[in-house]
């Protein structure tokens, strides 16, 4: 199998990017014979009009989307992205350069190292691009001069080296072919590769196929049909899976295996990253889009905090406080930008520290807090798990990408704390109080009307009650959450806290639940506080006042512990 490189091309307006792909491409003889009949011109082919595919770009000469081109060398294939130089585009170098093995740098001889320039080779080393090369274009226009090219090479050194990144600096004229895909004769102090000569020699690193870093993100969850289980299904973004394999699934931490798994290979055994399969689990678990599998042993981090180095693109600044949707692999959260760390000044690369707000195309550092769990690594030691968009949740406009620097581990965090973090009132109280979750069963009657009766009931009795309704906790509490099973579950996590200090608090509260085992986990939290939690499920068939009384006698038969009404 022949191998693959991915590369993109960065560089400042008039550069000269698609006069360079199109020698690429006609020296390589990547071209189809029609393409080149029709850019073919009284002094020869019309070079940039082989990759400027747009009518826009034909017309003004700049590159505006991103192409993908191929062509291939007797070693390997490539597959190449032309990113626009414009600052106005810088959002397009993100999305082209995101998944290249090598970055490629255009300098206009004449112009020297520009902040565009600059920038881009920060954006390309932010998203952990392995390797970076340097053409420094149209010598022919200076006369092939080797102390100008000289020059702009120390220019590039000197960004590589605050970058702490090795780049290799050619001089080239893309028009003639000079140090492309052949030595020029024009450059006899150039003792250097050409161009392709140091593409085809570049090493291509393989992905990571261990097996104890599986990662699985869950993009699809299929319905069962008679005799056959849910089916999962997602994009490997790291390890190998097999039929039998012992998985746990993040955020949650429930522990099942894999009992079936599909490849769209009957034959295949084993699936490696990066295809995509189709999952079976032993277990009935509670997984849905934005779980990920992983392997015991080498879980990533689960948090709702993390430190991220990301790109604005959008014209109305970022200031700190901004609420923003998240995507990260499968899964959409709400954030907020909680702090602006520093920001990229593109003519130095020097970091500034606590900027007021980022503008268009800053790069810098900042705190996001998501409204639920994220399951994350740092972007260094997996790009699909530590890499995310940032979309404004009115316009649905993509405004930041960015990637993963460091986050804490919720779990960890919440073992540490597990011991100190509740400190009770100790104040002295004429009832004590407790935390009911009504659950409903086929045919009961509705939870929000008991939990009205019995309120009314308690309250008619001198005892301090409170009936929590949902469209309030939606209102308020829980606003910033939608209706993903991941926030359902955030949703049921802050009812529970509530509780707990309605019933330390001396307060009967009582809420609703849509099944025993989110509320058992609500009431759970409740009890470990040393107070009354406890789970009730309505029964079938009986009227309001036959339930109302039933979770009034409940109540009664715990005097010792929560006071009698």
């Amino acid at each position: 199998m022949r191998e693959l490189l991915r590369m993109s091309t960065a560089g400042s307006v008039d550069d000269g990017k698609s006069t360079l792909i199109g020698r690429l491409l006609l020296d390589t003889g990547s071209l189809p014979t029609d393409h080149l009949a029709a850019v073919e011109g009284p002094s020869g082919p019309d070079l940039a009009a082989l990759s400027d595919g747009l009518r826009a770009e034909r017309e003004q000469g700049i590159t505006i989307d991103v192409a993908y081109r191929f062509f291939s060398t007797a070693r390997r294939n490539y597959v190449l992205a032309d990113t626009p130089g414009h600052e106005r585009y810088t959002r397009n170098m993100v999305t082209g350069t995101s998944n290249a093995h090598l970055a490629m740098l255009l300098v206009d001889v004449r112009a020297g190292v520009l902040d565009q320039t600059r920038r881009h080779a920060r954006i390309a080393t932010m998203l952990g691009v392995p390797h970076l090369v340097a053409a420094v274009n149209k010598m022919d226009l200076v006369e092939f001069d080797r102390r100008r090219f000289t020059a702009v090479r120390a220019e590039l050194e000197e960004v590589a080296e605050r970058l702490g990144v090795r780049l290799l600096v050619v001089p080239v004229a893309a028009k003639h072919g000079d140090n492309v895909a052949r030595r020029s004769q024009h450059t006899p102090w150039y003792d250097g590769p050409t161009l392709l000569e140091h593409l085809d020699s570049v090493e291509v690193l393989p992905p990571d196929f261990g097996v104890g870093r599986l990662r699985l993100p869950v993009q699809w969850v299929s319905r069962p049909v008679a005799g056959r289980r849910r089916s999962y299904t997602g994009r490997l973004a790291a390890g190998a899976l097999r039929a039998g394999d012992e998985v746990v699934v993040l955020p949650s931490g429930a522990r099942t295996r894999i009992s079936a798994l599909d490849a769209l290979d009957p034959e295949r055994e084993v699936a490696v990253a990066p295809l995509s399969v189709a999952v079976e689990l032993a277990d009935e678990l509670d997984v849905g889009r934005g779980d990920v599998l992983v392997a015991p042993g080498a879980e990533p981090v689960v948090t709702r905090e993390l430190r991220a180095q990301l790109c604005w693109m959008h014209a109305e600044p970022l200031l700190p406080g901004r609420r923003l949707l998240l995507k990260h692999t499968t899964r959409t959260v709400r954030a907020e930008v909680t702090a602006l760390h520093d920001r990229m000044d593109p003519r130095t690369l020097a970091e500034l520290p606590s900027p007021e707000a980022l503008q268009l195309n800053d790069i810098g550092a900042v705190t996001l807090r998501t409204a639920v769990d994220l399951v994350v690594e740092p972007y260094t030691r997996n790009r699909d798990m530590g890499a995310f968009v940032l979309v404004d949740e009115h316009t649905h406009d993509t405004v930041a990408a960015g990637v993963v620097r460091e986050a804490a581990d919720r779990r960890a965090a919440g073992r540490e704390r597990a011991g100190a973090g509740w400190v009770p009132s100790g104040a002295q109280r004429p009832h004590l109080g407790a935390a009911l979750w009504l659950v409903p069963a086929p045919g009961a009657p509705a939870p929000a009307d008991v939990a009205a009766a019995v309120e009314a009931a308690l309250l008619a009795a001198g005892r301090p009650a409170y009936a929590v309704r949902e469209d309030n906790l939606r209102a308020g509490l829980d606003a910033d959450l939608a209706g993903s099973a991941a926030e359902r579950a955030e949703a049921q996590r802050r009812s529970a806290h509530v509780a707990r200090l309605f019933a330390d608090a001396g307060v009967v509260v009582l809420l609703t639940a849509e099944g025993e085992a989110t509320a058992a986990a609500a009431a759970a939290v409740v009890a470990q506080a040393g107070l009354r939690g406890e789970v009730l499920t309505l029964a079938a068939g009986e009227d309001v006042a036959t339930a109302a009384r039933r979770v009034l006698g409940a109540l009664d038969t715990a005097a010792g512990t929560t006071g009698t009404a």
